[in-house]
């Protein structure tokens, strides 16, 4: 199973999401953009992600 690529959405002012859409287009995951780029910073990740899929791992 291949992962979509995150996309960056903003429901309303203020509320900025990475989101991933399931093959149906709904929702499948979703992260809040302040706690995805806190977390990424106090962990080192064990692996190369490709483009579109940050949080799977550290862009070099």
């Amino acid at each position: 199973m291949t992962s979509s690529k995150r996309e960056l959405i903003e429901p309303h002012k203020g509320d900025k999401r990475y989101v991933r859409r399931d093959e149906d287009g709904q929702f499948k995951e979703s992260d809040d953009v302040s706690r995805s780029l806190s977390q990424d910073v106090r962990k080192q990740a064990e692996n190369e992600s490709k483009p579109g899929q940050g949080d799977r791992g550290d862009r070099k």
